[in-house]
């Protein structure tokens, strides 16, 4: 009424006084009709109402048919009558199928070409591999991207091996499935169908190798996209009659589920999963679990020893990997027997040996009486692990670096410091038991650990003569595997050095004495490695070619919190055991691990610790990170940089007036200090005269002990690329280095026990 009044002000100033009274008269109209909608202004809200409703109905109408019709006219004209090229259109689900084959009578072959046929003849590409001739460390992972299927199509051989030509892609991938260096998600995205040829006739090893190959890329997080097939080659148990028919009724699955595949379909199973969990994996890692369960048992009543409760993986981890027992996942079933230890303790305690001086000297009663260090279930999963078991106590393994050296793709730190040739060494232990429980231990400790002897002896030439023969055979399972040179080859047969670090405590081993000799009789140098706990083996232990001992801390503190010993005494034994180190003549090493955040800000109570036992050298090497582990808080964040490393080694040789930086080799994130006495005429001489070692000790054996060597007796001049600063950075330039494709999933370091 406000804005009807306005009007007729504007509209009186604008026609005049004399139009004054017809205006008037449209006023008082217009008032009237105004009054009479405000009496009825219910029927006005109510009709207002109605056309909202009406407007919004229609509204919603019309955008529900917009959704679908996805082709709106509103569209631009060109957008509209552009057409998508086939290319641009579709899209790729399947980009190609890869069939390998490991054959040794050639029926796996001519079933891999007949199913490529088949799956060529439908318009996809297909290729036929040769295990033999494809190197899976190299190229397995590209195809977690490439959108191939893989088919694996093996056969099982004698004793349930693998034929010939699938013999090394099983060992590595047996090996890659438990190594930390690959880790549990190495082949995440792969999409992979496995079909075995076997004969039930041999019941216990029927298509192990399928069984194999398909729980080995499981733990690997590749994903199957249909069961695993089995050919029998005894017809009398054959599901289809013969192992001909039993692969035509998989390939004809296999060929349904590839069309359902490219199409885009995901679901391989009836989608009737609990909690989204595939009923065929749930099977298979029940099936594994009762494996471990019957180890379980078994270890449980034979075995009485002390141990971590270890996991390497977190708790997600193991519910989906943790079906198979590996030598980091140990801890907890040694955990469950150290009740059943103390219960007897007391009739134990008659029957220890005690460590002597004189080592070999048992205190005692017969071997016999005393256990066995390695129990059923330890032995299996080591085994499994690759590693190979000697006797009751010991073990040897083959180095990653010597895989690497005898590829010419470059030898360990100890080749660029000390001149070891890497395929030629071997990675062994007399004693898997140990007395520490560090928290950065590569195995997360799960061997057994003690302070004394406790368990049964094997003598020292057994152990030397099968872990040289061990170290050959897994040596020949290199003979024509790809990039291996034919030249190392040849001489890794030859074992020349011997690295005591494998695991747990060499210097624990009575007879380690015994031991060291018989290594040098056959030519053998020995690097052997002591966590600083037994000073009066240290002391009466015969000249060895280089003694490590590891400082992995500079106090009282810090070493208890990150090397956990078992002696309460621990710290008194670390410092004699660094004087001890101090008395020896022969060449020394300390060897530092920087664990960022817990150990680089003690450069001044370092330089004290090297005061006190005088080394040769001094390696310091960034801690390697072994994955998560119950045992342990160490992450990735612990892990110093290169360059860290390098700043910690420069700052602490500015307070060893005595040494300096000699070498580096960056691959394995490690710089060595040398004493100025190995720098002659300017030059390093840090590497080692084998020859001349072999020849001094050969003197102080007949003399007996009389006739003493020093390390400046053995010697040898260091090459400029191993010097530190030059630009190969340690890489040894007669090889070729070789990067991983994958970085993000490659922990780099020296990842050997010493």
């Amino acid at each position: 009424m406000l804005f009807l009044a306005l009007v007729s002000c504007l509209l009186y100033c604008t026609v005049g006084a004399e139009k004054s009274d017809a205006l008037h008269d449209v006023w008082d109209f217009t008032e009237s009709c105004l009054l009479t909608v405000w009496q009825n202004r219910l029927c006005v809200y109510t009709t207002a109402a109605v056309l909202i409703g009406v407007w919004f109905t229609v509204n919603m109408l019309l955008k529900k048919k917009k959704m679908v019709d996805p082709i709106s006219p509103r569209l631009d004209k060109s957008v509209k009558n552009q057409k998508l090229s086939p290319e641009t259109e579709k899209v790729i689900h399947v980009s190609g199928v890869k069939v390998f084959y490991g054959s040794q009578t050639g029926t796996a072959k001519g079933f891999a070409e007949e199913l490529a046929g088949d799956v060529s003849a439908q318009g996809i590409q297909c290729e036929v591999i040769d295990m033999k001739d494809y190197d899976p460390e190299d190229r397995l992972a590209e195809e977690c991207t490439s959108k191939m299927l893989c088919v694996f199509l093996v056969a099982t051989y004698t004793d349930g091996q693998p034929t010939e030509s699938a013999e090394w892609f099983c060992k590595w991938l047996e090996e890659a499935s438990t190594d930390f260096r690959y880790g549990k998600t190495f082949l995440k995205g792969m999409r992979y169908a496995v079909f075995g040829l076997g004969n039930s006739v041999y019941v216990g090893h029927y298509n192990t190798v399928s069984k194999n190959i398909d729980k080995w890329l499981w733990m690997l997080s590749a994903a199957r996209i249909m069961t695993r097939g089995e050919g029998d080659c005894n017809v009398v148990k054959s599901r289809h009659g013969s192992v001909q028919a039993d692969f035509q009724a998989w390939k004809t699955k296999f060929l349904n589920r590839l069309q359902a595949l490219a199409k885009g379909e995901k679901k391989a199973c009836s989608g009737k999963c609990k909690s989204s969990s595939c009923k065929n994996k749930k099977k298979h890692k029940e099936e594994a679990e009762d494996g471990q369960s019957h180890a379980e048992k078994n270890s449980s009543e034979e075995e009485l020893m002390e141990s971590s409760s270890d996991a390497e993986s977190s708790a997600e981890e193991e519910k989906a990997h943790g079906s198979v027992i590996d030598m980091e996942d140990l801890g907890n079933v040694m955990n469950r027997m150290k009740k059943a230890k103390r219960m007897e303790g007391d009739e134990e305690d008659s029957q220890r040996v005690k460590l002597s001086k004189q080592n070999g000297v048992r205190k005692s009663e017969s071997e016999e009486e005393r256990r066995e260090m390695i129990t059923p279930a330890l032995r299996d999963a080591l085994t499994k692990q690759g590693y190979k078991l000697i006797g009751s106590h010991s073990g040897v393994k083959l180095c990653r670096w010597t895989k690497s050296m005898l590829r010419g793709r470059g030898g360990c730190y100890k080749h660029t410091f000390y001149g070891i040739e890497s395929h030629r060494c071997m990675e062994t232990t007399p004693s898997l038991a140990c007395a520490n429980k560090c928290v950065f231990c590569w195995r997360h400790h799960t061997n057994p650990v003690g302070t004394e002897w406790r368990w049964k002896m094997d003598p020292a030439e057994k152990i030397i003569q099968e872990a040289v023969e061990n170290h050959k055979n897994m040596i020949r399972q290199f003979r024509g595997v790809p990039g291996v040179r034919p030249e190392r080859f040849e001489e890794g047969l030859t074992v020349k050095h011997c690295a005591l670090s494998l695991v747990g405590e060499p210097i624990m081993y009575p007879e380690i004495n015994s031991f060291l000799r018989l290594l040098h009789q056959q030519n053998i140098s020995s690097f052997l490695v002591t966590n600083a706990q037994f000073p009066e083996e240290i002391r009466s232990l015969v000249p060895v070619t280089q003694l490590y001992v590891s400082v992995d801390a500079s106090t009282k503190d810090s070493l208890k919190k990150i090397d956990r010993p078992l002696f309460k005494d621990f710290w008194q034994r670390f410092l004699d055991s660094l004087r001890a180190l101090g008395e020896k003549q022969q060449r020394t090493v300390y060897r530092l691990t920087l664990v960022k955040a817990w150990n680089v800000d003690e450069l001044k109570a370092y330089a004290d610790l090297i005061a006190l036992g005088q080394p040769d050298f001094i390696e310091v090497k960034g801690v390697t990170y072994c994955g998560e582990s119950s045992a342990s808080s160490l992450t990735m964040a612990n892990v110093p940089w290169h360059e860290e490393v390098i700043y910690f080694v420069q700052q602490l040789a500015n307070l060893l007036p005595d040494y300096e930086i000699a070498c580096e080799h960056e691959h394995s994130n490690c710089l060595l200090l040398a004493h100025h006495k190995f720098k002659v005429d300017g030059e390093w001489w840090t590497w080692i005269d084998y020859e001349r070692f072999q020849e001094r000790v050969q003197e102080y054996e007949e003399s007996g002990g009389t006739k003493s060597f020093s390390a400046m007796d053995y010697m040898a001049k260091t090459p400029s690329w191993a010097i530190f600063g030059a630009r190969e950075r340690g890489f040894d330039p007669s090889d070729t280095r070789f990067q991983r494709k994958n970085k993000t999933k490659d922990i780099s370091g020296c990842l050997e026990g010493s």
